[in-house]
């Protein structure tokens, strides 16, 4: 029996969330994000992360007991390969979902390994396809920078109400987010770099009044606010060194991927602390990642629990990377000095599957002294 598609990814089509949320524009949508996920030098860089293969890889192949005989939805599909892994690993179908052109390498893929007769690779949305039947696993790599950026884990929460039997098992099954406050070097340069700009926008308010006699002064303020938006409050994708890590990590959410719903993860906000582990050294900024774990469910559990970690790492890390929210001024602190940080995080309004970030705190000095309170907008673009 074969599957259908009840319209494309690319219909030009708008949708309302239950939560409030603003209507989305499918056609728009598609323009500024899946159609990324349609070019093979855009899948070769993820096929390419070694710390993200392997935890897939062995997360299914430590685990067959999760796919002999079974029935896997791969949303997301890309290039095949989770749907192909799973095939390997004893499903007796998978159904591989893919919104974009890239469903057709995928479809290539799977004949090229002679797996046509499990796999069938669907074109569509995961919210407009329609299967003829539940499955037991669902496996998706979803995660985006500091893991929600993207929002695609809305789809993987979509397919599970659609098609998860009441039994069946998520990959991975958990995800966390975690903050940690850091030092950097890129704080002063940023900051050079606003400087530098904003030297460059007087200099050419002053030619512009002599030579052409228009005085643009009163855009001085505007233009600052759009550099500092640039320069400033952009959260940067790096590649931190453990060193560079100055207190300790902390948890901002924790997540059930099996409970979980969209409302949940709308907004994430925390408010928690970290000590300072270095000896005098700057606050340059705080530093997030996530990992995701593949533990089963507790009825029916995973043989051998795997975890995909995108903490900063002496081996290069992932590329998914880490997000840094830079602060300006540096404040200089030390060894148990305590961090305490409300932290909050937001859809863009006008995108939907970008993050506004508002971060703020105060240092306790471990003489006991509180500096003043300070707060931050970020923005995950």
């Amino acid at each position: 029996m074969e599957s259908t598609v009840n319209g494309g990814a690319g219909d030009k089509a708008t949708s309302t969330t239950s939560n409030g949320t603003a209507a989305v524009d499918k056609g728009v949508d598609f323009a500024n994000y899946f159609c990324t996920y349609a070019f093979l030098y855009h899948q070769k860089e993820m096929l390419s992360d070694r710390v993200r293969m392997d935890a897939y890889l062995n997360s299914v192949f430590k685990n067959k007991h999760h796919f002999i005989g079974k029935t896997v939805l791969d949303v997301g599909t890309g290039s095949g390969i989770l749907a192909i892994w799973s095939a390997q690993a004893g499903a007796k179908k998978v159904y591989a979902v893919e919104a974009t052109k890239m469903a057709e390498h995928a479809r290539e893929l799977v004949k090229a390994n002679k797996l046509q007769d499990v796999i069938e690779v669907i074109e569509g949305s995961i919210e407009d396809i329609t299967l003829p039947e539940k499955v037991d696993v669902i496996i998706s790599e979803w995660m985006g920078y500091f893991l929600l950026r993207e929002s695609m884990f809305d789809s993987v929460i979509c397919a599970r109400d659609r098609f998860l039997k009441p039994t069946g098992v998520m990959y991975p099954s958990h995800a966390r987010m975690w903050l940690a406050p850091i030092r950097s070097e890129v704080t002063d340069q940023k900051m050079s770099e606003y400087e530098e700009c904003m030297d460059d926008w007087q200099g050419f308010v002053t030619e512009t009044k002599s030579y052409y006699g228009v005085d643009m002064s009163v855009l001085t303020k505007p233009f600052s606010e759009e550099q500092k938006k640039y320069y400033l409050q952009n959260s940067l994708w790096n590649n931190l060194d453990p060193n560079q890590v100055v207190g300790t990590a902390t948890i901002i959410k924790e997540i059930d991927c099996l409970t979980v719903t969209v409302d949940d993860i709308i907004e994430v906000k925390a408010n928690v602390s970290s000590t300072i582990t270095k000896v005098d050294t700057r606050l340059c900024g705080f530093g997030g990642w996530f990992d995701v774990h593949f533990n089963g469910r507790k009825e029916n559990p995973a043989a051998c629990a795997v975890e995909l970690t995108t903490a900063p790492s002496i081996y290069g890390g992932t590329h998914w990377g880490q997000q840094v929210f830079l602060l300006h001024p540096p404040v200089r602190v030390n060894n148990g000095d305590e961090i305490l940080v409300n932290f909050s995080m937001s859809r863009s309004e006008e995108n939907h599957r970008l993050m506004n970030v508002d971060l703020g705190y105060e240092v306790k000095l471990s003489s006991g002294k509180m500096l003043p309170h300070v707060r931050n907008k970020f923005y995950i673009e």
